[in-house]
């Protein structure tokens, strides 16, 4: 399981209701979109890989996902 946490960058504090998903490196595809709580964070059932991080339609991060990913938008 990897979380993505996003955050709006000017301020740093958490950044709820964005739509969020994962796209793998290699043949592992691309996730589900899952929307941030309150706490910024949107949670997926995926193994730790070499991913990118979608936030809103814009890669936010490209490189390894494990455990949690801090992202700001």
């Amino acid at each position: 399981m990897v979380t993505v946490k996003v955050g709006w960058q000017s301020s740093g504090s958490a950044a709820d209701n964005q739509r969020v998903l994962l796209s793998f490196d290699g043949l592992r595809g691309v996730t589900g979109s899952a929307i941030t709580d309150r706490n910024g964070e949107a949670p997926f059932d995926a193994a730790p890989g070499s991913d990118k991080a979608i936030v809103n339609g814009t890669t936010r991060h490209h490189g390894r996902i494990e455990g949690r990913v801090m992202v700001y938008i």
